[in-house]
């Protein structure tokens, strides 16, 4: 199993998108809200937010299951909990960003369990894409379930969205969790209670 300090690369699978396209709707976004794109200083402004929109969105192009193919049998059958795994995603309701921390629980069955860092990539790559935190909660816990067959699984998600602190309602520090539970966290709120323990400790 991967040690629990192991460094995480960021994920920037490049070149599945149209920059041309981006570049020319960023152009005709300036000019719809009164800018003028030609201005020096929106002069490389397409370009930037097509290269920046090539990286937050790669997560399309990837299938956060594929990190789970890789397995260990363990004689290990007790919780695995990785906790506080930092996630940037953009709503797809209004193409800003939300931001938090999700946290990922499950329970090995016949001792198999996965690396450490791939509970981490699998939230990375899920969020990468125009996203519902609701989303993003739900397709981690069924991943794990789908790939490691374990007793269950158990994935919080707690973020702040830029669409509740910008507009609309215009409330900074609001805080949404979600979660999703699977398998005998479904059923057993003792075990989902370990985990909400366990969340709570430094």
């Amino acid at each position: 199993m991967d040690h629990t300090t192991e460094q995480l690369t960021t994920i920037t699978d490049t070149g599945r998108v149209d920059r041309e396209k981006i570049q020319k709707a960023i152009t005709m976004l300036l000019e719809a809200v009164g800018e003028d794109p030609s201005r020096e200083g929106l002069l490389d402004t397409p370009k930037r937010v097509a290269k920046m929109y090539e990286e937050m969105f790669s997560g399309l192009h990837s299938d956060p299951k594929e990190y789970f193919k890789t397995v260990f049998n363990e004689d290990h059958e007790e919780l695995v909990f990785v906790k506080d795994i930092p996630f940037h995603s953009m709503c797809e309701h209004h193409l800003v960003p939300f931001y938090g921390k999700a946290h990922v629980a499950y329970l090995p069955k016949n001792g198999k369990v996965t690396g450490l860092s791939k509970l981490a990539r699998a939230v990375e790559t899920t969020a990468r894409r125009p996203q519902l935190q609701e989303r993003i909660t739900s397709t981690v816990a069924d991943a794990i379930m789908e790939m490691l067959a374990p007793h269950g699984a158990y994935v919080i998600v707690e973020a702040e969205h830029m669409c509740m602190t910008m507009r609309g309602v215009k409330k900074p520090g609001a805080k949404t969790v979600t979660t999703a539970a699977r398998g005998v966290y479904e059923e057993d709120s003792v075990l989902r209670n370990e985990v909400m323990t366990l969340l709570k400790m430094d």
